[in-house]
C-alpha cells in the first residue's frame, strides 16, 4: 500500500506523562483512506490531525453507518514498539463492516496502516508505567444523501491517543450496577459488532448507574432480562467456586481481544472455563453464600477491571472484601505483562513494528 504523508506544519507539546487520562489528548497525525464503488480502497495518506470536512447529508450522521475498533501500541523494555493481536481487531471490524452493510477493510492493509501510523508517530507513544497509545481505528460512511440504503463511499481513519489507566480507580475494584430496565442488544442485531450505536444505546443505563454511585453497568439480555451478558465497554468473568463463567459469544456479545487472551491463558493454566448463560439470580446466590470469589472486566482500554460490588434490584453483594482477587491480579500481570515486553510472549501475540 502507497501512503502518502503530508506533515503538520506547526506539533503539538505533548502532555505530561503521569496526567494522561484516556482519551484526552491526540497526535500530531492521522492516517486515512477512502472507498468507492468505482476504485475500490485507494488514497492512503498520513494527514495532520484535525477536522474532517463534511456535508450535512452524509450518510453517517443520519443512518449511523459506522464501526470502530480499539488497540494498543505499547513500549517494551528495550524501547521496541509493540502492538498486541492487531489481526484480531482487523478480523473483527470486517465482521462489524459485514453487519453494518459496509466496505470491508482486508486484515493486512488495516495490520499495515496501524503499524505505518504508529511508526510515524512514535514519539507519542509514553514511557511512564501503566501508559501505552490507544490507537482508533473507525469507518464511517459519506455518500451525502437522504435514503437508507447502504452507502457508495467510505472513509477508514485513524487516530491515536497517549493513554494512563481508563478509570479513575486505575487497577482496584469497582462498583457495578446490574441494569434490569433498559437493554443493549439482541441476538439477530448488532450485539456482537463496535458500532456508535451499541454505546448509545448503553449511555441511558451508564447515567443512571453513575448517580447512584456505580462505576459501570452489567447488561442482561434483551429478551428475558435474565442472564448477565457485558459490563458498559467490557466482557465479563466471575469466578465462581473453582470455575471461571462468562456469557457465551452468540450474537448478542462483543468477541472481545482480550476476553479471548484470558480464556486462553486460564485454560492453560488449568482452570475450568464455561462460555455459557449465568442468570443473574444464579450470581447474586454466589454473592451471598460466597462462592462467588472473584469477577473481572475484560477489555482493550481497561484491560482488566476487578469487580468489588453488584447491585441489583436494591440488594448489594460485595465480592472477595471489595479487594483486588489473587487470580484477577495474576491475569492483570501476566497480560499487562506480555503486552509491555517485561514477560514471555510464549503465545505469539505481540507484533515488533519495525
Amino acid at each position: 500500500m502507497e501512503i502518502k504523508i503530508e506533515r503538520a506544519k506547526t506539533l503539538k507539546q505533548k502532555p505530561d506523562q503521569n496526567n494522561l487520562g484516556f482519551g484526552k489528548y491526540f497526535t500530531d497525525h492521522m492516517f486515512m483512506i477512502d472507498w468507492d464503488q468505482d476504485q475500490g480502497w485507494h488514497d492512503a495518506r498520513i494527514v495532520p490531525y484535525g477536522p474532517i470536512p463534511m456535508d450535512p447529508a452524509t450518510m453517517v450522521l443520519h443512518y449511523a453507518q459506522e464501526t470502530f475498533e480499539g488497540l494498543k501500541a505499547y513500549r517494551n523494555p528495550n524501547g521496541d514498539i509493540l502492538l498486541f493481536r492487531p489481526e484480531m481487531n482487523a478480523r473483527r471490524m470486517i465482521n462489524s463492516n459485514k453487519r453494518i452493510c459496509m466496505a470491508e477493510l482486508p486484515e493486512e492493509m488495516f495490520v499495515e496502516a496501524v503499524e505505518a501510523i504508529v511508526k510515524y508517530e512514535q514519539d507519542w507513544i509514553p514511557t511512564a508505567p501503566n501508559t501505552s497509545l490507544y490507537i482508533r481505528p473507525v469507518t464511517f460512511a459519506t455518500e451525502a444523501g437522504v435514503g437508507v440504503h447502504p452507502a457508495k463511499s467510505y472513509k477508514f481513519v485513524i487516530i491515536l491517543s497517549p493513554v494512563g489507566n481508563y478509570y479513575p480507580e486505575g487497577v482496584n475494584p469497582v462498583k457495578i450496577w446490574v441494569e434490569d430496565e433498559f437493554v443493549r442488544a439482541v441476538k439477530g442485531g448488532t450485539g456482537f459488532t463496535k458500532c456508535g450505536g451499541n454505546y448509545a444505546a448503553s449511555i441511558a443505563a451508564q447515567v443512571k448507574a453513575e448517580q447512584n454511585g456505580y462505576t459501570q453497568v452489567l447488561w442482561l439480555d434483551g429478551v428475558h432480562r435474565k442472564y448477565v451478558e457485558e459490563v458498559g465497554t467490557m466482557n465479563v468473568m466471575f469466578l465462581i467456586n473453582d470455575t471461571v463463567v462468562t456469557a457465551a459469544l452468540e450474537g448478542s456479545v462483543l468477541p472481545g481481544v482480550t476476553r479471548d487472551s484470558i480464556i486462553h491463558i486460564l485454560k492453560d493454566w488449568g482452570y475450568k472455563v464455561e462460555e455459557r448463560d449465568l442468570s443473574i439470580d444464579e450470581l447474586m446466590e454466589a454473592g451471598r453464600t460466597g462462592a462467588l470469589k472473584e469477577a473481572w472486566g475484560t477489555g482493550t482500554a481497561a484491560v482488566i477491571s476487578p469487580i468489588g460490588e453488584l447491585c441489583y434490584k436494591g440488594e448489594k453483594v460485595t465480592i472477595n472484601g471489595f479487594e483486588t482477587g489473587e487470580l484477577t491480579q495474576k491475569l492483570y500481570d501476566t497480560l499487562t505483562g506480555i503486552q509491555w515486553g517485561r514477560l514471555e510472549d510464549k503465545y505469539h501475540w505481540t507484533k515488533l513494528v519495525k
